[in-house]
């Protein structure tokens, strides 16, 4: 029989979990945010200051307003870059500084990385939205992936893939596991219930999901019998 201390502890600690699953996307979301807005506004903030040294006013030394500003003047640069870039000429430019960049030993691997990265993610191949399972960290384990690319062997000429292997509620940060495609598995989850159930720890997510269908055995399945003569 539980005692009165117990089961006002069971509740404490029920109510305190109920209020971090309530909170936690909120907090996580707000923390998101004020990192992308702080960038942008730490971004634009110099040409603020260089403005409220040209035209002194009084709202200008305002830390809101500079930051609010700052935030402005960095979203209408990005969108002039972006629209200039769109163009003939502006594409003309953007590929004449691209190699000028491609020139320079360290800069080129790590700008020629991220731009990969960055085309990968805003590419909307069907190939690069692939939600998996491998076996991680050990046999028997299975862990959430993202199949980004396949390659060949050299040697045995065996398909490989490379699954990028996010944490579970710190996302940002990740393993790139190369794999043969066998030991891949092949699931029916969406990116969206993917990421869900990455950022809850497993809390929220579908009921069922394809769990022993390797991506290999999906991609014979895939493929039309051969024709019989």
């Amino acid at each position: 029989m539980k005692t009165p201390p117990n089961r006002a502890l069971r509740s404490l600690q029920r109510n305190i979990l109920a209020g971090i699953i309530t909170i936690g996307p909120l907090f996580v979301t707000y923390l998101i945010f004020s990192f992308v807005l702080g960038s942008l506004a730490k971004a634009g903030l110099p040409v603020v200051k260089l403005l409220a040294t040209v035209f002194p006013r009084d709202w200008l030394n305002q830390p809101v307003p500079q930051s609010v500003l700052a935030v402005v003047l960095t979203l209408l640069m990005l969108f002039v870059v972006g629209r200039v870039t769109s163009l003939v000429i502006g594409r003309q430019v953007f590929s004449f500084f691209e190699a000028t960049l491609e020139r320079l030993p360290l800069v080129a691997k790590i700008y020629g990385s991220v731009r990969q990265l960055l085309d990968s993610m805003m590419s909307k191949k069907e190939s690069s939205q692939h939600v998996v399972l491998v076996d991680f960290p050990i046999a028997g384990q299975k862990s959430i992936g993202f199949l980004t690319r396949t390659m060949t062997d050299a040697t045995t000429g065996e398909v490989l893939a490379a699954v990028l292997l996010p944490n579970a509620i710190n996302p940002t940060s990740a393993f790139l596991q190369i794999l043969p495609m066998e030991r891949v598995t092949e699931t029916d989850l969406t990116m969206e219930q993917a990421m869900s159930m990455i950022r809850t720890g497993g809390a929220v997510g579908p009921d069922i999901i394809l769990f022993s269908h390797s991506a290999l055995a999906v991609a014979r399945d895939a493929k039309p019998p051969a024709p019989t003569v």
